[in-house]
């Protein structure tokens, strides 16, 4: 499926099978994917989202990468994290590395009541937090953990790790800047 056939306003062509609000972080063929699932938004969150400054960053424990975001004008808390599922994924679905030669993330937000893309962003990681996703999505590839040993040993982490402390020891960061579009030019 190419991500730039999402169109915002209509049910979102991919399946949510968390009702719950949250992120979900994946590497697929087309790259990587950050998917933001809220039950309440309005005009502002969605605009935050669509050209609002973001803060992203990776954090691993015990053989787990967490994708984390802060998106001002959405969290009034601070950061969020999104595991990356690599070990849940059936062995023909995982991705490949190559996947991820693009240095780009595709964001989505999206309603969960409704199951409507409410803004798309496609941001370009910087060279250093590229690199850095790159070498921890191979060394996932290369993890022989368990799905059932993956979720035990994410909700270990979850006990042990606020988002705000994954945040504070955080492999790498990056700054996303506001990006508001330039109105059309008329004739």
């Amino acid at each position: 499926m190419n991500y730039t056939n999402f169109q915002v306003g209509e049910k979102f062509p991919l399946p949510i099978h968390n009702q719950g609000d949250g992120g979900l972080f994946q590497i697929d063929s087309n790259g990587a994917m950050f998917i933001l699932q809220l039950s309440h938004t309005d005009v502002i969150a969605t605009e935050a989202f669509r050209t609002g400054a973001m803060e992203l960053g990776l954090f691993e424990d015990e053989g787990i990468v967490f994708f984390l975001y802060k998106i001002d004008g959405i969290f009034k808390e601070g950061w969020g994290d999104s595991p990356l599922g690599i070990h849940l994924l059936p062995p023909g679905m995982k991705p490949c590395i190559a996947d991820l030669d693009d240095p780009v993330m595709h964001l989505y937000l999206v309603d969960t009541n409704l199951q409507i893309l409410l803004a798309q962003r496609t941001i370009t990681l910087d060279q250093p937090f590229h690199e850095m996703l790159q070498k921890k999505v191979q060394e996932q590839l290369e993890s022989s953990i368990s799905p059932g040993a993956f979720v035990t040993t994410l909700q270990r982490v979850w006990k042990n790790h606020s988002s705000k402390d994954m945040s504070d020891k955080a492999l790498i960061k990056q700054t996303v800047e506001m990006n508001i579009p330039a109105p059309p030019v008329l004739n």
